[in-house]
């Protein structure tokens, strides 16, 4: 357990780079895995769930050396994996978990996969039912959890599969198992959701068909390495960004963060409340990144829907945050797969904030978030982040501007996503960076 600092008045500053997009980082692996040849990975992202996956393609024969932010990737095709000699670890990673079901979904071995306790309670049935109707075998517990296996299977067949909810991931599993089957395989989502396999699939050479929400693909096996430059992480950057908003006396750069218009959800909702964040040094080579800017500033509480909620999915909890310091309410509807996460975000991010004196209503999609609430303890509160590493960094973020002594249990599932995020929180305080 740790105490967490409140901000001094003079407020947050710097220039900071975020750590490598966690989800580009899982891909870029993958991706690497499959293809011919030597792919080089840079500021890849050395967090823990990134490198469950790096242990996983490394137990199935694939060749990954790593140095700091630097992978190296020997890339075999999709044909060349070996059967593992033990257990594939999933840790904590959902992407990891969803993806690969997916990707390992024609392999002639079984593979036994287990996750921690918290990935043991997310449901996989989603991404089970499409891929077991291309053909694919799994063996789950009776309610669709880990642990299970990844069954011998030698045929996959293309399907065309209306998603029930708009999910990167299970539309990336569906797509993966695609390059392996016969015909063409299709994915209609009902929104938008983040694009980075389709991207990242014709960086490595590879052919897809995309018609609005409408996304095809066919059998190949003659993608070719690549260097992939992972940007960095926009839902790390979130937590800065809302940081420095609701910090009085503050303003942060923030260098390279991707700015995937399936991603940027964030900064889309953020300017809806008001706020003025400034983009520069724009690249749109490979993945969209800018340099990114923002001062402390005045919100107002505005209404997110179901079809705002894929492109800022995982960054709600930050979000819900800023908005208990907006004037005026803010009302999040249309995210039951909040409830999903690695914690029940909505019911986790109601209680941890009314703890701190926000007053916000638990809604059975969202949340009711009554704005213009200072944060404050009248003695010292003891909070949990649940294992889950988007609720800890919220948790650091609010003691900033709490009135009164907070005290944070499970620390350490920051390292999830992003190891050093106190580090780097305290040298904004001191403008070390």
């Amino acid at each position: 357990m740790i105490t967490l600092q409140a901000a001094n008045p003079a407020g947050l500053h710097g220039t900071l780079t975020v750590p490598g997009d966690k989800s580009i980082s899982h891909r870029a692996l993958m991706f690497g895995a499959i293809a011919h040849g030597q792919t080089r990975v840079h500021n890849f992202l050395t967090s823990a769930d990134v490198l469950h996956t790096m242990g996983v393609l490394r137990a199935l024969g694939v060749e990954i050396t790593q140095e700091g932010t630097e992978a190296t990737i020997e890339g075999r095709g999709l044909k060349h994996f070996t059967a593992p000699t033990r257990p594939l670890d999933m840790g904590n990673s959902g992407t990891s978990t969803r993806l690969l079901m997916g990707l390992l979904a024609k392999q002639p071995f079984d593979m036994e996969m287990f996750g921690d306790a918290s990935l043991s309670r997310r449901p996989l049935d989603r991404v089970a039912k499409p891929l077991t109707a291309m053909g694919a075998k799994y063996q789950l517990t009776d309610d669709n959890y880990l642990p299970g296996k990844i069954l011998a299977n030698q045929h996959l067949n293309g399907i065309e599969y209306h998603l029930p909810v708009a999910s990167a991931q299970v539309k990336s599993a569906i797509l993966l198992a695609g390059l392996q089957a016969g015909g063409t395989t299709t994915v209609i989502s009902p929104l938008a959701s983040r694009d980075h396999t389709e991207r990242m699939l014709e960086q490595f050479g590879g052919h897809l068909q995309v018609d609005g929400l409408k996304v095809s693909v066919q059998a190949q096996d003659d993608l070719q390495a690549q260097d992939v430059t992972v940007p960095a992480d926009i839902s790390s950057a979130a937590f800065f960004i809302v940081a420095a908003i609701i910090t009085p006396n503050s303003k942060l750069s923030l260098r390279h963060v991707g700015v995937n218009p399936t991603r940027d959800g964030i900064l889309r909702l953020l300017k809806r409340m008001g706020a003025e964040i400034t983009l520069s040094n724009k690249s749109t080579v490979g993945e969209p990144a800018a340099d990114l800017t923002v001062a402390s500033q005045k919100l107002a509480g505005i209404t997110i829907t179901a079809e705002d909620i894929p492109a800022v999915v995982d960054e709600l909890p930050i979000l819900a945050l800023a908005a208990t310091q907006a004037q005026g309410d803010t009302l999040i509807s249309g995210a039951e797969e909040l409830r999903v996460k690695e914690t029940d975000r909505i019911a986790v991010v109601v209680e941890t904030l009314n703890q701190l004196g926000a007053d916000i209503e638990e809604r059975p999609d969202g949340m009711l978030i009554h704005g213009g609430t200072p944060l404050k303890t009248s003695q010292p509160v003891e909070l949990s982040a649940h294992g889950d590493h988007r609720i800890a960094m919220m948790i650091a973020v609010a003691a900033l501007v709490t009135d009164g002594t907070v005290r944070l249990q499970d620390e350490e599932s920051m390292a999830v996503s992003y190891p050093n995020f106190l580090t780097d929180l305290a040298q904004t305080q001191a403008g070390e960076v």
